[in-house]
């Protein structure tokens, strides 16, 4: 069997709240931290496919707290 691993990681202004938002919708395969100025989500899995999905919806979901967090931003 195929084991997939990959980690998306990215720049932002307020880490932990950028990764607060998006931990709830991880699924049992993914983590999400926060450190450094950065969000640092980990994947893994067994089917490529799966694995793909699940980087398009946490993307989308990344692009969507972006703009929140930069609307309410103090």
């Amino acid at each position: 069997m195929m084991s997939v691993e990959g980690t998306v990681t990215t720049v932002h202004h307020d880490p932990e709240r950028v990764a607060g938002s998006l931990s709830p919708d991880n699924l049992a395969s993914m983590k999400t931290t926060a450190g450094a100025g950065m969000v640092i989500t980990r994947i893994s899995g067994e089917n490529l496919r799966t694995i793909i999905a699940s980087v398009d919806d946490y993307l989308m979901n990344l692009a969507i707290v972006e703009d929140v967090c930069t609307c309410t931003s103090p």
